[in-house]
């Protein structure tokens, strides 16, 4: 049997039709059309096994990637990083019991400065250009798309605008050109019975940036502001109704352009005559914030709460045999239960290191479910180094998997069948518990009306980070309430702030950067020295820059 899996990073499950899922927000100027488009996804879905609470373990893109090759829960115990050299992986695994694994990607980071995720695979194709891919140097200053102060990284944007600046069609855009190259592949060796394709595309994750056609089909066309195809993380009041809106709207349009490729590749694999020997498995890495909780993007520190808008990704497995074919599984299941599933689907038996267990069960309805809970998390280097100067602490915030301030770690969630109970790092922060059986949306904190769940939840928490590897110091942040520290920020720090027109001022930590973020758009105004405190007191609306994200003056505290 062979095995194909689609990773599509950043996949929000409510952006797929099949789930079902009401629709989060509205789309203005087409309130009577369909919430999302993804016909093949459905399609796929209808002949799957449909998981419907498989829950992101380890946060975000390379750490997922690290759990799923090695089957194991990485987050108690390491974050962003290359794989180590004595982990078991499924590559290896698969070439090491007569299968040909290869490895045709878009994600930029699985390979750079030594990452190695690569690793084990026969033959391994990676596709330049995308997102921040060190590729295109010309000395091209390529026209923003949005005012810079509502940017992420101004950098990264002008990156990936020159790297995919000769695009002619919709064949140039990165998922098709992913998948192109998949069809290539499955074309020159349809005739096996034991390879292992693993597809890993960067869509939908941003930069947001599909064709105008898809995009015609979700903006307001009443919208005449910028195109934000990379926003700040952080607060989400940065940007204006409207502006968000459309920011919704790009999202949805990379989100139907990736579904259509996926059906390329899966008519594909029916013209090539592989269905009836070839396991396709789809699934998401974590999803995306946007407005949602009022936060916008992947947000660290006291802002990195893990919903389930981001911790509840789409699953779905199609067997062959058919097993599970129509079904739609309550089971709990995470990433290393996916590396479990097909090896046990291949026939291959899991090292003991492995921590995830086989859905087939589950699939064969020979049981209902899985896990009792999942627990899903980033990793913080804080903890792990002991970070305690300046330069530490600026270390640790470069590290994607850090908390991006001098926090002791980031919030982890705990979920169960009824419950989700996001578990703070420092006294400064509230637990959130929400039930989910009458608050899916999660509008309504109850963790002070049950303390005893918070309690057994908090319990079952740090069990499980011991049984997992996490060194004490880290189970530590966790196991108890922590003291509330000092405020992140002094009264008496030296804020920038600029204009920013409709939507609240914004302020940075230095004059220049707060002069290099100063648009057309809002062209004349001054860069005003003001304080922390002067600004935490004042009435006016501001939020303050730090490590790549806004914050609130109140999330500082």
């Amino acid at each position: 049997m062979n095995t194909v899996i689609i990773m599509a990073d950043t996949f929000r499950r409510d952006h797929i039709a099949a789930y079902g899922v009401p629709a989060p927000w509205s789309r203005p100027g087409h309130e009577n059309e369909p919430f999302i488009d993804t016909p093949n996804l459905d399609r796929l879905a209808s002949q799957s096994a449909l998981f419907d609470r498989f829950y992101l373990s380890s946060y975000p893109t390379v750490p997922c990637r690290s759990d799923l090759f090695t089957g194991t829960f990485g987050f108690p115990h390491r974050g962003w990083q290359p794989l180590e050299p004595d982990d078991v992986i499924l590559s290896e695994l698969a070439a090491a019991n007569g299968y040909v694994p290869a490895f045709i990607f878009d994600t930029p980071m699985l390979v750079a400065d030594s990452y190695n995720y690569s690793r084990g695979f026969a033959a391994w194709d990676f596709i330049r250009g995308q997102h921040s891919d060190r590729w295109d140097v010309d000395p091209v200053v390529m026209p923003m798309p949005a005012p810079a102060r509502k940017l992420k990284s101004v950098p990264a944007t002008q990156r990936y605008l020159r790297n995919t600046r000769f695009r002619q069609s919709e064949n140039d855009w990165m998922c098709a050109k992913t998948v192109t190259r998949a069809i290539d592949w499955l074309d020159g060796n349809k005739t096996r019975d034991s390879f292992l394709l693993w597809i890993d595309m960067w869509d939908p994750h941003e930069p947001f940036d599909a064709p105008d056609a898809d995009l015609a089909r979700y903006a307001d066309p009443s919208f005449s502001g910028g195109q934000n195809i990379y926003p700040s993380y952080g607060r989400a009041e940065y940007m204006t109704k409207a502006e968000r809106n459309h920011v919704r709207a790009l999202y949805a349009a990379l989100a139907t352009v990736t579904d259509r490729w996926i059906g390329h590749l899966l008519d594909a694999l029916t013209s090539f005559g592989l269905d009836g020997n070839t396991m396709v498995v789809f699934l998401s890495d974590h999803g995306h914030l946007f407005g949602d909780h009022g936060l916008q993007g992947k947000p660290t520190g006291p802002l990195g709460k893990l919903y389930e808008v981001t911790t509840r990704c789409p699953l779905m497995i199609r067997h062959p045999g058919g097993a599970g074919a129509g079904l739609r599984s309550d089971a709990i299941a995470q990433h290393p239960d996916v590396t479990a599933t097909i090896l046990d689907a291949l026939g291959i038996e899991a090292p003991a290191s492995m921590q995830g267990q086989s859905l087939l069960p589950v699939m064969r309805g020979e049981s209902s479910e899985l896990r009792p809970f999942a627990v899903s998390g980033r990793f913080s280097r804080l903890i792990d180094t002991g970070a305690k100067t300046s330069l530490a602490r600026q270390e640790a915030a470069e590290f994607d998997g850090a908390a991006g301030i001098a926090t002791p770690g980031e919030p982890l969630t705990i979920t169960t069948e009824r419950w989700a109970y996001c578990c703070p790092a420092r006294g400064n922060e509230a637990d959130e518990l929400y039930d989910l059986d009458n608050d899916p949306a999660q509008q309504h904190n109850v963790a002070a009306d049950h303390p005893e769940v918070v309690a057994a939840l908090r319990s079952t928490l740090v069990t499980f980070l011991r049984e997992t590897g996490a060194p004490e110091a880290r189970v530590a942040v966790y196991e108890r309430a922590q003291p509330a520290g000092p405020a992140l920020m002094a009264d008496e720090t030296p804020l920038f702030v600029i204009d920013n027109g409709p939507a609240p001022w914004l302020a940075w930590l230095s004059e220049a950067e707060a002069a290099s973020r100063i648009d057309g758009d809002i062209a004349g105004t001054a860069v005003e020295r003001t304080t922390f405190g002067a600004l935490r007191t004042g009435q006016d609306a501001v939020l303050i820059h730090i490590h790549d994200q806004f914050y609130a003056p109140g999330d500082l505290l």
